[in-house]
């Protein structure tokens, strides 16, 4: 049974997480059945998790063999939803498509008639005095538009460049690569051509000169980069000797003790940043070199890494977002597993047992695996555990939801760019609230708020969403950030036998 202390920390949790799904299934709804199936989606990705927790605060334990059935059985569930989602799919589009072609040709058959009456996308467009595009770039530019993929009504100067108000008159995706395209034909490459929504939530066209792209790392910038991995490499090192009771600096000749547990983590974050760099390759993005984090305390918080070319949509912004955290944290996840299945008694390690209640994560895992050990004062662990351990810290810290990091880019892609600065705010709210209790948390949210706070810039297509399902695995990756970052109250680590 639940104390009382622990009574309104679970109703609180069950109330969030009911909450959750209902404000989900009340944004599906107006969808119909895609929304629907869109929803079961999500709900089926989460629950093999929910239930693991949730049994797991009941006090009931399931063996590592039940919790990889019921990831198997959820992923068969979520491919089959994920079929039905697009067959019926198919169908909406078939139906929007039909009904487009109408419109076009009712469009067409007045357009004659409305000639002399309605006014030209040029004489409702409205020139400015002062216009940063040359006349000829702007009229050629003008000239892109049409009645079948944007109606420009206004024209204004902003910036280098202008906006072009009026009516999107079709998919976003689709008119922005038509209208990219139609743009690179007539002018080359001298503009970029984004599709944003207004203050006003409407479609607006933004043109701005190429000039202004992303540029390459500067040798100086390169240079720090390389002094900052040296740094990174010497404070995982310390990390290693701190974590073994000792502290390399003032006894450097125990060198190759640190090595295990440092180079594991070097692994994990090379991992970390491959994971980027292959899915940015896939995209045809350019990424900077990895700015790394050195931090004396768990050896790195993770690399700062700059887009270097401007990112076509949301959906490849999330793809490369998640692709770091992903392999880093199933590289780390795998190494706890496995260094956990491994300890015994006389293992090279030895770990209070207050080290378990840090994180609802790794306590559960250790006390499907370890069981009753878990009771001792000190238990006996493989070197894996440790590195598997800091490498889920690391990975959950840069998928807290602000700015430029992991999980800011991952909100920014799903919810768009105000949701994202909302919940930059909040994170840094609280992370000034656990830094009365946690230096940690203190020197991370100045690294946010001096080096990552900003949005990412926009992409030339900000109106077309990621699809359901990146949006589905981006809260799986937000669920598992907080399982890792938060830990155990003391009376249910104590009921549940840890420590």
């Amino acid at each position: 049974m639940f104390t009382a202390s622990e009574t309104p920390i679970i109703a609180t949790i069950l109330l969030v997480a009911f909450g959750i799904l209902g404000w989900g299934f009340y944004r599906a709804r107006p969808y119909g059945k895609l929304g629907i199936f869109a929803w079961l989606q999500s709900v089926v990705l989460m629950a093999p998790w929910l239930v693991f927790f949730g049994l797991f605060a009941a006090g009931i334990y399931i063996n590592i063999v039940a919790i990889l059935l019921l990831l198997v059985v959820s992923t068969a569930i979520y491919i089959y939803l994920g079929r039905q989602l697009r067959a019926a799919g198919q169908d909406v589009i078939l139906r929007q498509r039909a009904t487009q072609r109408l419109a076009e040709q009712e469009s067409t058959s007045t357009s004659d008639s409305t000639s002399k009456t309605t006014p030209t996308v040029e004489s409702v467009q409205v020139k400015l005095e002062v216009m940063p595009i040359p006349e000829a770039d702007l009229n050629a530019i003008k000239g892109i538009f049409g009645l079948d993929t944007f109606f420009a009504t206004e024209t204004i100067a902003y910036q280098e460049g202008a906006i072009f108000k009026g009516n999107l008159r079709g998919e976003p995706e689709m008119v922005h690569n038509r209208l990219t395209a139609k743009l690179q034909e007539t002018i080359g490459d001298k503009y970029r051509l984004y599709l944003v929504e207004n203050t006003d939530g409407k479609p607006v066209v933004i043109v701005l000169p190429s000039r202004n792209d992303p540029r390459p790392m500067s040798l100086s910038q390169k240079v720090f980069a390389i002094i900052l991995l040296v740094a990174t490499v010497v404070t995982s090192l310390e990390a290693s000797g701190i974590l073994q009771g000792f502290d390399l600096f003032a006894d450097f000749g125990r060198l190759q003790e640190t090595l295990p547990i440092g180079l594991g983590l070097l692994v994990v974050l090379l991992a970390h940043e491959i994971g980027h760099w292959l899915l940015a390759r896939r995209h045809n993005i350019r990424l900077s070199w990895p700015y790394f984090l050195p931090a004396v305390q768990i050896g790195s918080f993770g690399a700062i890494t700059r887009f270097e070319s401007l990112l076509p949509n949301r959906k490849v912004l999330f793809d490369i977002a998640l692709a770091g955290p992903a392999a880093g944290g199933i590289v780390s996840l795998l190494m706890l597993i496995t260094g956990l299945l491994l300890s015994h008694q006389g293992s090279m390690f030895q770990l209070p047992n207050q080290f378990f209640q840090g994180s609802i994560l790794v306590g559960s895992l250790a006390k499907v695996v370890l069981g009753s050990a878990l009771q001792s004062p000190l238990v006996d662990v493989h070197p894996l555990v440790v590195i598997g351990w800091l490498g889920l810290v690391i990975t959950a810290l840069n998928l807290m939801p602000a700015g430029q990091l992991d999980g800011g880019r991952i909100v920014q892609a799903i919810y768009g760019r105000k949701t994202a600065g909302r919940a930059t705010f909040a994170t840094l709210i609280l992370l000034g609230l656990v830094a009365l209790g946690n230096p940690l948390a203190m020197y991370w949210a100045i690294v946010i708020l001096f080096l990552q706070r900003d949005l990412e810039r926009p992409s030339l297509n900000e109106i077309s969403e990621p699809d359901d399902a990146r949006a589905a695995l981006g809260l799986l990756a937000l669920f598992l950030m907080i399982a890792t970052l938060l830990p155990l109250t003391p009376g249910l680590a104590g009921r549940l036998g840890i420590g």
